[in-house]
């Protein structure tokens, strides 16, 4: 089992933010820093692709529920991304998909294929992290666990949810269906979807079919109009209304309503 390390800290704007290493694998924490060691619900998410642990994604939607709940939130860069050095594998790959974007190729089959290599390698560096933050006394074994991931997020996410019990309820969306709809079939705990109606890359079947295939049988699809990155940011809000119910901690009462 990896130990976390932490190797440097910031607060600001009522938040404290960690920058940890488990496994050599580079992550963040963040909490609230009135009372960073106080027990509450840790959320996990992973960013989407070409893009890190940083990105105002990732922090964005780390303010909401750190502010709004005080819940602790965690992401690791994913392989190849952020400050994780590129494979041979990674370039060609990335070289590839490039080519088909110039040439007006569809770029799924590509995505498809790389995102499931690396969710191959990432599923078990988060749950190598998930032990490692539990071992942390404001987190604990015992703590309420969700995931939050889109686009590439959600191809880490769903073969990760499938296998981990650990994780109580996730947000998911913006994906094909192609190697995740088998793994969707075995997750049942409450989850969230959303999907981009009129998205360039994934049809609205294969959206569909991908929400279809979960198991949960408390399951919300969250349809908007507009192409893969035009995302309403009020979606963020309702992800973190979907955790709050079951996560929040206990005497916690600011935050989104």
């Amino acid at each position: 089992m990896y130990s976390l390390q932490f190797i440097a800290e910031s607060s600001s704007n009522g938040i404290l933010e960690r920058d940890f290493t488990v496994g050599g694998v580079p992550g963040v924490l963040w909490s609230p820093a009135s009372n960073p060691a106080d027990r509450a619900p840790l959320i996990l998410m992973a960013h989407g692709g070409g893009n890190h642990m940083k990105h105002p994604a990732m922090s964005g939607r780390a303010r909401r529920l750190v502010t709004g709940f005080g819940f602790h939130v965690a992401v690791i860069d994913a392989p190849g991304h952020g400050d994780r050095p590129r494979t041979a594998h990674d370039e060609a790959e990335i070289a590839e998909l490039f080519r088909t974007r110039a040439a007006g190729e569809p770029e799924g089959p590509i995505v498809v294929r790389y995102n499931a290599h690396l969710a191959e390698l990432a599923v078990p560096e988060y749950q190598a992290t998930l032990d490692a933050l539990q071992e942390l006394p404001e987190i604990g074994t015992g703590a309420l666990v969700g995931f939050w991931g889109l686009n590439m997020g959600t191809a880490i996410g769903v073969p990760l949810v499938a296998i981990e019990p650990r994780i109580t309820a996730a947000v998911f969306g913006q994906h094909w269906p192609d190697v995740l709809a088998e793994k969707a079939k075995q997750i049942t705990i409450p989850i969230e979807f959303d999907l981009q109606w009129d998205d360039e890359h994934i049809s609205r079947e294969e959206g569909l079919a991908l929400f279809d295939a979960f198991a949960s049988k408390e399951k919300s699809l969250h349809v908007n109009s507009g192409k893969h990155k035009e995302l309403p940011r009020f979606e963020a809000d309702s992800a973190v209304r979907f955790f709050a119910p079951a996560f929040r901690p206990s005497g916690h009462l600011a935050g989104l309503t």
